[in-house]
């Protein structure tokens, strides 16, 4: 992969996480949420959650999930060089949880992070952010709250690089794939 455009500045991203944090916040209102726990998902995820947990002013800690031996292709494709550790600060049965990544697109993560999640506990409902959307989903999958949706040149990708400053790469397939 090449590095990429900068397609979002850590202004632009700012502005968009500020408006993703009041849309949770009309969301866990329609639903009658006061009190949820906010999950990133390792590396991206955790980066956007962080910031959206800061500006709802969350009282409990951030969750953290790994995915990495969840994913439905790690047989193939072998384990991510990095696993991080899968933490969360309170048990999530019966509680409302927001689960936060950076990129959606075939929705095989998010799978993969419910799959975790579940293995916590049981929570009552789970609303989804993204940071940005984009096509290709394989699995129905439906974020709540979406900052930006992202319509990409085939073979095209979009990475968050982060975490001091976060932007959004747009990067080119490499010339040797379709």
């Amino acid at each position: 992969m090449t590095d990429g455009d900068i397609w979002q500045n850590a202004e632009q991203l700012e502005t968009i996480m500020a408006t993703m944090a009041r849309d949770l916040q009309t969301r866990c209102q329609e639903r009658g949420i006061d009190r949820p726990l906010m999950v990133g998902i390792h590396t991206g995820g955790v980066w956007v959650a962080e910031r959206l947990h800061q500006l709802l002013g969350l009282e409990e800690p951030l969750g953290f999930l790994d995915i990495s031996f969840y994913r439905d292709d790690f047989t193939r494709i072998g384990l991510h060089p990095q696993v991080h550790p899968s933490e969360l600060p309170v048990a999530v049965d019966d509680r409302a949880v927001i689960l936060v990544d950076d990129v959606l697109q075939s929705g095989r993560t998010i799978r993969a992070a419910l799959n975790v999640l579940f293995d916590y506990g049981r929570p009552s409902q789970v609303l989804l952010a993204i940071l940005a959307e984009r096509d290709g989903r394989e699995l129905p999958i439906n974020p709540d709250v979406v900052g930006l949706h992202a319509e990409l040149a085939h073979g095209n990708h979009i990475k968050l690089s982060g975490p001091e400053p976060l932007r959004l790469e747009q990067r080119a397939a490499p010339k040797d794939q379709p």
